[in-house]
């Protein structure tokens, strides 16, 4: 079997967020990856969280004249050949998120010649992933807020996420403080926890918006309401910063989601920064890198966990190792994956159950995705 096409679509998807009657329309961007070969079948891989035009150029003008007539079942040699061709000297950026969905392809393609799901073939651990629903974003206000968190617990979900921080770093010098921002995401914890009960799982994440006075303030500030996590509570998720911070506080700490190489996980574990690492098939260099990276989580005894979305992707990485644990379930990017893709598996009671059909159980919608890939690009990261 032999690759002879290689094409990206970028696509910005139409979203709404929030709850009825307050809703946000905004949109998230990802790039599609498709991988065929001389036997007709056909891998899907994704990434998002990016430039998806950026993206769909790497791949369609660099990295497919490269991976023509290459096996795709063997998927080490395909990604060692992408490394070198892309991140010759360590980059990262946009070429790991190429990568991912390169990956990814590769092992629908796996699955699909197999006859399994790629769950299993990265070594079948569990039948089902726990999810944590993201769902407690910037533009709620404090009461609507409270009232989502009690809506998606009625949905049967008791791992809650909701965002703090709201870039405060990239918007200080707007006629808001850094510490009004973290005051205000004090009372919105507060007043999730309230609604919710004690024994619903709260986690919060900063996506970098803080520096490490601000993060230790407001974890200091919310350590009573029994946290689970805090993710990406600093700017750069720079190392020595979090390592100091994880000593201050009793909050664990997580960061991963955006990370491009396996060396910033060995560098983030030997320094003891953080509590939990998120790798994310979708921008990590896919499962080939993301097993790597598992593997030393488990040798530092630290949790592994999907931070960054896109659960249908990350579950098959969390059922297929020992040590996979939780996936998130972001409402936005669920809902963006619905536009593309038909047959994803919905949670019950907080459970995502695998699916069995090969490779990752889940197929594009040619049709649909003819008709977004229609509507004008966005210029910038895309994230809800």
């Amino acid at each position: 079997m032999k690759i002879v096409r290689v094409h990206a679509t970028p696509l910005n998807l139409p979203v709404q967020a929030g709850l009825p009657g307050r809703t946000k329309s905004t949109s998230l961007s990802l790039c599609l990856v498709d991988v065929e070969t001389d036997t007709g079948l056909i891998g899907t891989g994704m990434t998002a969280i990016t430039e998806e035009e950026v993206v769909a150029s790497i791949v369609n003008e660099i990295a497919a004249p490269a991976l023509m007539g290459l096996d795709p079942m063997r998927h080490e040699a395909v990604w060692d050949r992408l490394y070198w061709l892309l991140t010759p000297r360590g980059q990262s950026g946009y070429a790991s998120h190429a990568m991912a969905a390169l990956d990814l392809a590769l092992w629908d393609i796996k699955g699909q010649a197999l006859g399994q799901p790629c769950w299993r073939l990265l070594g079948g651990a569990r039948p089902e992933v726990p999810v944590y629903a993201t769902f407690g974003f910037a533009f709620l206000e404090r009461d609507e807020l409270a009232e989502a968190a009690v809506a998606w617990k009625a949905r049967g979900f008791q791992r809650l996420k909701m965002t703090v921080g709201h870039h405060a770093l990239q918007r200080r010098d707007e006629p808001r403080s850094m510490t009004d921002v973290v005051a205000e995401d004090v009372m919105r914890i507060r007043a999730v926890r309230d609604a919710v009960g004690p024994d619903v799982q709260i986690f919060i994440d900063a996506n970098c918006s803080l520096d490490y006075l601000h993060a230790l303030h407001l974890a200091q500030r919310v350590q009573e309401c029994g946290i689970a996590f805090f993710e990406e509570p600093v700017s750069q998720n720079d190392i020595p910063t979090l390592a100091k911070l994880r000593n201050k506080i009793s909050i664990p700490l997580a960061a991963g989601q955006n990370e491009g190489l396996s060396s910033r996980f060995r560098d983030m574990l030997v320094a003891q920064a953080v509590d939990v690492v998120q790798p994310n098939v979708c921008i990590t260099g896919g499962y080939t890198q993301c097993q790597r990276i598992a593997g030393m989580a488990q040798a530092f005894n630290v949790q592994l966990a999907n931070g960054g979305a896109w659960p249908h992707h990350n579950m098959h990485l969390h059922a297929g190792l020992a040590n996979g644990t939780l996936v998130e379930y972001h409402s936005v990017a669920v809902d963006c994956c619905q536009l593309v893709f038909d047959d994803l598996p919905v949670p019950q009671a907080g459970v995502l159950k695998l699916p069995e059909a090969p490779g990752l159980g889940f197929r594009p919608n040619r049709e649909r995705i003819a008709e977004l890939s229609k509507r004008p690009l966005s210029h910038g990261a895309g994230k809800a």
